[in-house]
């Protein structure tokens, strides 16, 4: 893939280390700068929905004035159970609180996202939801995993893809949108507006060692040269 230098780069506006694992693993190459949206300022009346699209737009418009020629992304999430949101818990006792109130139920996770570039006029923003089913949690697992100190960075105080996964019995939707961005929808946008491409496979080389041992070692080496790739190479540094 050669690398362009007039192509848009991409950022992601967020300082969760869950999202950036995420594009990471995707393949993507992307710079991190936090926006610095005022959340406070988002109204907690509204539908998930729309709360957590407005705080995506919010964090993705923030950076967009200050990086015009940059595609960046957006994202915020949020756990609701019944008609309540649950952000990130403040104390151990918030911590207990939520935990007890997901216990043996079903939840949802809203996360908003947003990718704009200002300098094209290009803006797309959804919400994605997905049904998270608890098992029934003791008291004396709910110390524990409170002590482990997972819970305290996370909305609803529970992490699906750290020590937390214990606690889920199974989801309806998108794994990756209840770790904090719904990667599938994303790098979809992403391609459709050309920011990613999907290079050529590699060749399967001929390694004279019989046909299945052959595809075995080639397999390997086409899977690591298959990955979504931007149209540019590297990430900046701002």
């Amino acid at each position: 893939m050669q690398s362009s230098s007039e192509s848009p780069l991409l950022i992601l506006a967020s300082a969760s280390p869950r999202r950036r694992d995420l594009l990471a693993q995707a393949g993507l190459s992307f710079s991190v700068i936090p926006a610095s949206f005022d959340e406070n300022s988002v109204s907690l009346l509204q539908c998930p929905e729309r709360y957590v699209k407005t705080l995506a737009e919010g964090k993705a418009g923030d950076l967009s004035e200050k990086y015009p020629d940059h595609w960046i992304i957006g994202a915020d999430t949020v756990v609701v159970i019944g008609d309540n949101i649950l952000g990130k818990p403040g104390s151990k006792e918030e911590a207990r609180s939520m935990l007890r109130r997901l216990s043996g139920q079903t939840h949802q996770v809203f996360t908003g996202y947003c990718i704009c570039c200002k300098s094209t006029h290009r803006k797309f923003s959804e919400a994605v939801t997905t049904d998270v089913i608890f098992k029934r949690v003791t008291e004396k697992e709910i110390e524990w995993y409170i002590h482990t100190h997972e819970p305290f960075d996370k909305a609803g105080a529970y992490a699906i893809q750290g020590l937390g996964m214990f606690l889920v019995k199974r989801i309806n939707g998108s794994y990756t949108n209840v770790v904090g961005l719904p990667v599938c929808e994303v790098i979809e946008f992403l391609i459709k507006e050309g920011v990613l491409s999907l290079p050529m496979p590699l060749p399967l080389p001929d390694t004279g060692q019989g046909q299945g041992r052959g595809q075995d070692a080639g397999a390997g080496k086409a899977g690591r040269g298959q990955g979504l790739h931007p149209i540019f190479d590297g990430g900046v540094n701002l």
